[in-house]
């Protein structure tokens, strides 16, 4: 059975295969974050230690998005897929076993390697699978259920956590175990033999010069990941401001990802509707006002109201909508630039997204999460360089 007809008849069911290998980064991330405080406890670390696994696994994950996109250039989608997924099954197991501190950040950053393939070979299958509108209606939907993952992640977490925080590793093995399994069983070889890129650190070495050199492809990214970066400051920053800022427990973590999620699904919605509808400058252009307003809002808020669960979220989530509205529309663009080195492209793209976030979690979250207001202002200033950077693409300026 060809690409055209297996798409045909299982295109819903191809989305959810796709969306829960890109959900993957969002599980590794976000299911552990309620056991920071206890498994600080058991491997005798300290918050910032605990903290610390995050960019662990981050700054791998940013590193190896470069060679998955090249490799499934290369090798094949399927085959990335079956490699990078068994690897974060048996570095997810290694988390569960880990007795100190060093032993987690090792495991960690062997989850990070590997865990990366599913999410960057999943953006190249949507391209590779879907044109036009279709392509941008499938992205958005596959946005809204890979957002899904940071609502339902800490509260997975907060109940295994009632076993022990060993189990939150082993749930992560199932989950990539399945994906994978679902990966092989149901999605079909879109990088085939006669379309595929020799493999040589020479040829992705000139692959990347391509891409980086391409200014329209880096003003795109940019503005895409620093909108993701101004909402993951708080999922990074969660374990300080819920626990110690708002007053949740380990348990409640849900009272954030859950509205927050929710705007990130209720804007994917809303972009699948405006695909083929309304011009994607227009929609852009949109989601940037409404970003800016609830960039306002969340820092009058914090130096003129009292903290408060209710005040202090609610921005957030409401940012997300129009995070997730310009996101699908953001993404396809920077894909096209380069069709025949598409897997690549995709690497690049996440590779950007990811060192942003690496970033915010070695450096600017422990200087910003003192207070909510730092967090807001933090969230402010990615807002404004991702506002500066689609201002300069010849995207943005189309009439």
């Amino acid at each position: 059975m060809n690409i055209k007809s297996i798409q045909s008849s299982h295109s819903n069911f191809l989305v959810y295969v796709l969306a829960s290998l890109a959900a993957l980064a969002p599980f590794a991330i976000d299911t552990y974050l309620p056991a920071f405080h206890v498994m600080g406890v058991q491997l005798g670390a300290s918050d910032v230690q605990i903290q610390q696994s995050l960019t662990f696994y981050l700054l791998p994950y940013a590193l190896m998005t470069l060679f998955h996109g090249a490799i499934s250039d290369s090798i094949g989608r399927i085959t990335t897929i079956k490699w990078g997924l068994g690897v974060f099954v048996l570095a997810s197991i290694g988390c569960a076993l880990a007795t100190n501190i060093e032993t987690l950040w090792f495991f960690r950053a062997l989850q990070g390697m590997s865990g990366g393939a599913g999410n960057v070979v999943a953006r190249a299958m949507v391209r590779d699978l879907f044109e036009g509108a279709q392509a941008q209606r499938v992205m958005a939907t596959v946005q809204m259920l890979f957002g899904i993952a940071p609502a339902i992640a800490p509260i997975i977490g907060g109940l295994l956590l009632g076993i022990h925080w060993q189990a939150i590793f082993i749930f992560l093995a199932i989950y990539a175990a399945l994906s994978l399994w679902a990966a092989m069983r149901y999605l079909p070889e879109t990088m085939t033999v006669e379309k595929r890129m020799p493999l040589s650190v020479k040829q992705v070495i000139k692959d990347y010069k391509v891409i980086f050199g391409d200014k329209e492809f880096n003003y795109v990214v940019l503005a895409l990941s620093a909108n993701f970066a101004g909402f993951f400051l708080y999922v990074l920053a969660s374990p300080v401001f819920l626990v110690k800022q708002l007053g949740f427990t380990e348990h409640q973590f849900g009272y954030m990802f859950i509205p927050t999620v929710c705007g990130m699904i209720l804007g994917s919605y809303l972009a699948k509707r405006a695909a083929g509808r309304y011009a994607k400058q227009k929609v852009v252009k949109v989601a940037y006002l409404w970003m800016a307003s609830m960039v306002i809002l969340n820092v009058a808020i914090c130096y003129i109201l009292p903290t408060n669960p209710v005040f202090n979220i609610l921005p957030i989530a409401l940012f997300n909508i129009g995070m997730a509205l310009a996101m699908p529309i953001l993404s396809l663009i920077a894909l096209d630039r380069h069709p025949k080195i598409r897997g690549t492209a995709a690497s690049g793209q996440a590779f950007i997204q990811m060192l942003l976030s690496t970033v915010s979690a070695g450096l600017i979250v422990p200087l910003v999460w003192y207070a909510p207001s730092g967090l807001a202002l933090a969230m402010a200033g990615y807002l404004l360089f991702g506002w500066v950077m689609i201002r300069q693409s010849k995207f943005f300026n189309q009439p």
